[in-house]
């Protein structure tokens, strides 16, 4: 009879290969990010579940959400795959997206198998180390995802161990300037030097954009505001309409 620790070594093992199998199931196509900061009227799980579902009648493939309270809302409404995020500030460091070995614990505790987390090599909250969290979540038979923000970002990542890296932090962190629209030129760094599967999000808001970066070798793309944030996207006409001379208005 096989020893506790082997038959909890093989269910760890089983549950990464479905892991993987959930991530393979967003090749392809558009991962709708679900959330809202505080001030936004739309913040509150039951609203980000409705968001989820709609999403998903819209043909999304996943869907990224944050906070324990909100996934376990969105896995009430919608049977699509979940990346979990746990956003959380400290005094000690820039890190906000799930930034310790805790947080992720937290994130797993709802059963999702796909978990986001900052992967740059800035100071984490109690030092703690991407390798340590990234450990943490194959342990519980889930896969790491790196928000990364630059190309100098990428081989301490793969390093830590992460299942796959994303554009997300272009713009973000102080070493990636913030352009008008996605960071198609890091995208390409990724997808070229990656060894694991890269993800484009950040800035996107044309279907055109979404097209460019599949046909670029992402696999799959993340939207947020665009999609789901009606503050911002009428924010955006506003700013345009602002924009216009009097001679063309």
């Amino acid at each position: 009879m096989p020893d506790r620790a082997t038959t909890s070594s093989d269910e760890t093992v089983k549950e990464l290969r479905n892991a993987r199998a959930i991530l393979t199931r967003l090749n392809g196509g558009l991962v709708v990010s679900c959330g809202a900061r505080p001030g936004n009227p739309l913040e509150g799980a039951e609203t980000m579940a409705r968001m989820a579902r709609a999403a998903e009648l819209g043909g999304a493939r996943g869907v990224r959400v944050t906070g324990t309270r909100d996934i376990e809302a969105v896995q009430r409404a919608s049977t699509l795959p979940i990346i979990g995020v746990n956003r959380i500030e400290h005094r000690d460091s820039p890190v906000t997206i799930t930034p310790t070995i805790a947080s992720a614990t937290a994130i797993l505790g709802t059963g999702v198998k796909l978990i986001a987390l900052d992967g740059t090599g800035r100071r984490r909250p109690d030092g703690e180390r991407l390798d340590a969290i990234v450990a943490a979540i194959h342990a519980h038979g889930a896969l790491a995802l790196g928000d990364l923000s630059t190309i100098d970002d990428l081989a301490p990542a793969v390093r830590a161990g992460v299942d796959a890296v994303g554009t997300t932090l272009s713009g973000v962190t102080a070493g990636s300037p913030a352009g008008a629209g996605p960071d198609f030129t890091l995208l390409a760094e990724l997808v070229k030097r990656s060894p694991v599967p890269v993800y484009a999000e950040g800035r996107f808001w044309t279907p055109e954009e979404v097209t460019r970066a599949l046909g670029s070798g992402a696999a799959f793309v993340v939207i947020g505001t665009a999609i789901t944030n009606p503050m911002a996207i009428t924010s955006r006409f506003v700013s345009a309409i602002d924009a216009m001379t009097p001679d063309t208005r």
